[in-house]
């Protein structure tokens, strides 16, 4: 007898297997978990220890630009941080590649620049047994970084990178470390991405509006100083354009340049090392100060000496409750980023008032006389950066930018040169050294179609040079002038003040920069008699322009006072 088989209902069929939740590695996590944050390119030395990282990469949207020096890296990644919304990103190996990214880490922290240093570790299963390598990354970082977090648990990978890129860009800017164990990178887990995770901004209050109103009201000399790197363009336009509607005057921080444009009547100078007397007299003169973006940190008030009566009117604008780096008196913080800031303060209407429009016509006028370029006809002596200036700056367009490291040399980018932008001046305020290379690179692939002009010396251009075969390597063109007067010259100028006629420990002997940077694949021009500056800064722009290089300007100029 054969038995009969009903037929199959919806209610007989087999269940359908569920769908399993995607799978990756940690490592690949987050590089999918960066991508999500809006990272484009990331600065790296490699190393065996995040090798999982690195394939991630691999044909990810993220360009992956591999420097030869975690040094330049690190100094990339903070530029980029300078210039952009998003965190600059580093990756390096653990210990000695941990140990010579921990220059651009001191760089983000004092500039409150948001940045991210991914160190691959060795496995945790080596912890605590002196592994190859093997270093402690909280005691390392933990004073010179926001937070420094170790990914000890791989599922934890995308919430890590949200954290890390939350605590970059919050409160005050700065950056952070993230240590990655080699194992645990390697283990596969749920490739399900962490929300990015908002940042509160701040903004003014009723009362803070009041407050500010009224100081203004009262002010006949009012002045604003801006600075910092937590700024959009639209910011600084929207401010410009209030200030110069209501005549009042605004100062830049030390190498903050171009968050009002040079060209603007309401701009009147930079304040800090190597400023004009008449900057140095406002401090004190002004009866209301306003900062914005910054506080009044050593090199603003000469080493804690100017503008310290608590009688002073001083107002800050940050999001930092602490005033980290502040110095002097506070009459008024208002808890803000700079842009909702602005965007509350353009709201606010005052009357027009002729003694602000003098004071501001009065301050302009002198940095205008400051500004003004020298003779462009060459001596007939030694190399000068005042003729190099003279024929450089009218060639700018007006989205020109300027990288700087430290040194005297960067004296002439901040008298001369037109930073019409936000984020047209790209510089190392805590004074590294090293550092223009690295981000006129950093600026030159973020921005392709503009101008990139870095200032470097003798001294510093040999810390982070080798970084222009990174350069050549990703097609990065700009502009580097080397000014090499065969001295740590800015030491050399503390020596003479403090030690006369013994010089010692600040001389230099440097190789041919022009015949360097050929090596490397660029366009070198060795330039001593002034005479030639003109024709040889023109040969290296056309090599910019129709060849697609970068080129170097190695200008020869004469020491001050020849070595006793």
């Amino acid at each position: 007898m054969t038995a009969t088989v009903p037929p199959l209902s919806e209610s007989t069929l087999p269940a359908e297997p569920e769908a399993q939740p995607a799978r990756k590695s940690a490592g690949h996590v987050i590089v999918d978990s960066l991508v999500a944050h809006g990272v484009t390119r990331s600065y790296v030395v490699p190393g065996e220890s995040f090798l999982d990282v690195l394939d991630g990469l691999h044909g990810s949207p993220i360009e992956t630009v591999v420097c030869r020096h975690e040094g330049g890296a690190a100094y990339m990644a903070e530029a980029d941080g300078k210039m952009n919304q998003v965190p600059g990103i580093a990756m390096v190996t653990r210990g000695p590649g941990a140990a010579n990214a921990h220059v651009g880490l001191h760089t983000a922290w004092q500039d409150s620049t948001p940045m991210v240093l991914f160190v691959g570790l060795i496995p945790f299963a080596h912890r605590d047994r002196e592994a190859f390598q093997e270093f402690d990354i909280k005691s390392w970082f933990d004073t010179g970084a926001k937070r420094v977090m170790v990914l000890d648990h791989a599922e934890r990978a995308s919430e890590l990178v949200a954290e890390a890129m939350f605590a970059a860009t919050s409160g005050r800017p700065g950056p952070v470390v993230v240590g990655l164990p080699e194992d645990i990178i390697q283990q596969e887990i749920d490739a399900a991405i962490h929300p990015k995770i908002p940042v509160a901004n701040g903004g003014m209050t009723v009362n803070d509006w009041k407050a500010l109103k009224g100081a203004l009201l009262e002010a006949e000399k009012p002045l604003f100083v801006v600075g910092g790197n937590d700024w959009t363009q639209e910011g600084t336009v929207a401010l410009t354009k209030w200030l110069e509607e209501h005549n009042i005057p605004a100062a830049a921080e030390w190498r903050c340049e171009g968050t009002i444009p040079f060209g603007s009547p309401s701009y009147v100078g930079p304040i800090g090392y190597g400023r004009p007397k008449p900057t140095y007299n406002l401090l004190e003169e002004t009866d209301l100060l306003v900062f914005v973006g910054t506080v009044p940190g050593d090199v603003i008030t000469d080493g804690f000496l100017v503008r310290q009566d608590w009688a002073k009117k001083n107002f800050l604008v940050t999001i930092d409750p602490s005033l980290r780096g502040r110095s002097g008196p506070v009459s008024y913080q208002i808890v803000a980023k700079p842009d909702v800031f602005v965007r509350d303060l353009v709201r606010m209407e005052l009357p027009a008032r002729e003694e602000w429009a003098e004071w501001t016509r009065r301050m302009r006028s002198e940095q205008e006389k400051f500004a003004t370029l020298p003779s462009a006809t060459p001596t007939d002596g030694q190399a000068r950066m005042d003729t190099l200036m003279a024929h450089l700056v009218p060639t700018l367009p007006e989205d020109a930018m300027v990288t700087l490291g430290a040194g005297e040399h960067t004296n002439w980018a901040h008298r001369y040169f037109p930073t019409q932008r936000y984020a047209s001046m790209i510089s190392a305020r805590n004074g590294s050294m090293g550092y223009s290379i690295p981000s006129a690179i950093a600026a030159s692939l973020a921005y392709p179609g503009r101008r990139v002009v870095t200032i470097a010396g003798d001294g510093e251009f040999l810390m982070n040079g080798q970084e222009l075969a990174t350069a050549a390597q990703y097609g990065a063109t700009p502009l580097v002038i080397v000014m090499d007067n065969q001295e740590y010259g800015t030491i050399r100028s503390h020596q003479e003040r403090q030690y006369p006629r013994r010089i010692s420990g600040t001389q230099l002997r440097n190789p041919d920069f022009a015949l360097m940077a050929q090596a490397f694949g660029g366009f070198g021009v060795r330039v001593e008699r002034d005479a030639d500056v003109p024709a040889a800064l023109s040969a290296a722009l056309r090599a910019i322009d129709e060849d697609g290089t970068f080129a170097l300007v190695h200008l020869i100029v004469e020491q001050r006072v020849k070595a006793y």
